[in-house]
């Protein structure tokens, strides 16, 4: 079965470009597009798309608010959000990866990647940038703890294998790479990787990476 896909973009000519680049796949179905958050929010509700391009700044609503709407607490749904942002330096990014997207894409990313983007995030996996997701994160330090705040409780449910590949996670480094890293295998680092976010009650490695750097075990600009 195709992808659904909800379009979210107050740009209606990027809408249309967008269009063009998905229906070119045959696993791939655009079902509707959005002006802005508010309609967003009814197109999800009536279409039940399985990956929704949200666009961060719209009208009447933006995409942080509407991300969180459609992937918050209490929201049984299928869709998983992707936002699209035209600056890789966007503090909006980092806050709609806390209210639940899936991942983030820069607009005038090849079409092969913004596909390959979404089939990622349909078959559940986060979409993650690393080298952008590091410098998003790094440069809006300020707004996450300075590291001399108490450790999470729920840090310590943790395992001390699981915290190293929890930091491997927050840098940004793949399952092969973090298997390298520790020299064992990829299977055991998805089951690692699984006990993370079933400890932590977190959703994805995209909320796994912003909760190092929330409770301070990763330090902004270190390595």
């Amino acid at each position: 079965m195709a992808i659904r896909v909800l379009l979210v973009d107050d740009q209606p000519l990027l809408r249309t470009g967008f269009r063009m680049i998905l229906e070119a796949e045959q696993d791939l179905a655009v079902v509707g597009e959005a002006g802005d958050g508010l309609q967003a929010l009814d197109q999800v509700r009536a279409l039940q798309p399985d990956v929704v391009l949200m666009d961060i700044r719209m009208p009447r609503m933006d995409g942080v608010e509407a991300t969180r709407q459609i992937t918050g607490p209490g929201r049984d749904g299928p869709a998983k959000v992707l936002v699209l942002t035209t600056f890789d330096l966007d503090e909006y990014v980092v806050e709609a990866l806390r209210a639940g997207a899936s991942g983030f894409l820069l607009k005038d990313a090849p079409a092969h990647e913004l596909v390959q983007a979404i089939r990622v995030v349909a078959a559940g996996e986060a979409m993650l940038a690393p080298s952008i997701t590091r410098r998003l994160l790094d440069k809006y330090a300020g707004h996450l703890p300075s590291g001399d705040e108490p450790v999470p409780d729920t840090l310590h449910t943790l395992t001390e294998r699981e915290v190293e590949v929890l930091k491997l996670v927050a840098r940004g480094l793949s399952n092969a790479e973090i298997a390298a890293d520790l020299f064992v295998s990829e299977t055991t680092v998805k089951t690692h990787v699984g006990h993370v976010l079933t400890k932590l009650g977190l959703r994805d490695r995209v909320q796994a990476a912003v909760y190092a750097y929330e409770s301070g075990l990763v330090r902004p600009g270190a390595q």
